[in-house]
């Protein structure tokens, strides 16, 4: 059963976890600013992500507070001085920036209370996380109010100056290894995801090949009672289907020989399809998969 939500109809705090639960995860801004007189501040935001890279964009939202409207020192600091560092939120620093995300008075500062190092920034006035191992020195470009009362947004649109990147989390290539950096994710609640381990996989999808779709597929293949949504796109982003005396040859396998003789050969050939995908053979899962089609 769906469930329709009216935005209007319901409480801004009910709704604010309604869409923070969908769109998830999110990365974090770990944003470091000072006010007019240099005092730092230090805090963590979800509504976060990068928007171009030529020129280097980063927009993020410093949201009215839900329960009381009021605004936090992030933005007033920002709309002070237009500067800003984003630090990126690793798992060895998780804790240490949901405990920056404490209302403390204005003039305490923030990496005192959590314990994290500021270090000078070449660029901007704002101090960078040492222990972040990426840290994006930004001038503000612009702050757009998107309402007036609690819940409403302020996005933030920041552009790179300066880039620090520690050569620890680089991989052979010069390029950030996801398991390297290992980065953490903003969720509904108190919910977070860490994206490294078994929770990082591949998805190659060239973008030079058209891919022949779904509806090249044949029926067989389309409506297959093993394969699953996921597993029939890897067949269809596949440029063209398979030759087809190479998918015949696959016959004068013993092991197919004996699969097309059991009482449910097509499940069982889509079950050898399903596992040669998983190991992204795609060439030979695809013979597989039409095979099905000429033979049953």
């Amino acid at each position: 059963m769906i469930r329709t939500i009216d935005p209007g109809a319901i409480k801004p705090a009910d709704l604010h976890q309604y869409l923070l639960g969908a769109v998830a995860p999110r990365p974090i801004a770990f944003a470091s600013t000072v006010d007019a007189t240099g005092v730092p501040n230090l805090a963590p935001y979800s509504f976060f992500n990068c928007f171009s890279s030529n020129p280097p964009i980063l927009v993020f939202s410093s949201n009215r507070r839900v329960t009381d409207n009021t605004t936090k020192d992030t933005l007033h600091n920002i709309l002070e001085t237009k500067e800003v560092v984003i630090n990126v939120v690793t798992y060895n620093i998780v804790r240490q920036a949901a405990l920056t995300s404490v209302e403390y008075p204005r003039e305490v500062s923030e990496f005192e209370k959590a314990g994290l190092t500021p270090i000078p920034s070449d660029l901007v006035k704002p101090y960078r996380v040492k222990e972040s191992p990426v840290q994006m020195e930004c001038q503000v470009q612009d702050v757009i109010p998107l309402g007036d009362k609690g819940g409403a947004g302020y996005l933030i649109i920041c552009r790179v100056v300066r880039l620090h990147v520690d050569e620890a989390i680089l991989d052979e290539n010069g390029r950030i290894d996801p398991q390297r950096i290992d980065l953490m994710g903003r969720m509904g609640r108190a919910y977070y995801t860490r994206a490294s381990g078994e929770s990082i996989y591949t998805i190659v999808q060239p973008y030079n090949q058209i891919g022949m779709g779904f509806d090249q597929l044949p029926p067989s293949i389309r409506h297959s009672t093993v394969l699953t949504g996921n597993e029939l796109a890897q067949l269809a982003a596949q440029s063209a289907p398979p030759e087809s005396d190479k998918v015949l040859a696959l016959q004068k396998e013993s092991n197919i020989q004996a699969l097309l003789q059991t009482d449910n050969p097509l499940e069982h050939l889509h079950g050898m399809v399903q596992r040669e995908l998983a190991k992204e053979n795609l060439e030979r899962a695809a013979h597989l998969a039409w095979l099905g089609d000429y033979l049953l």
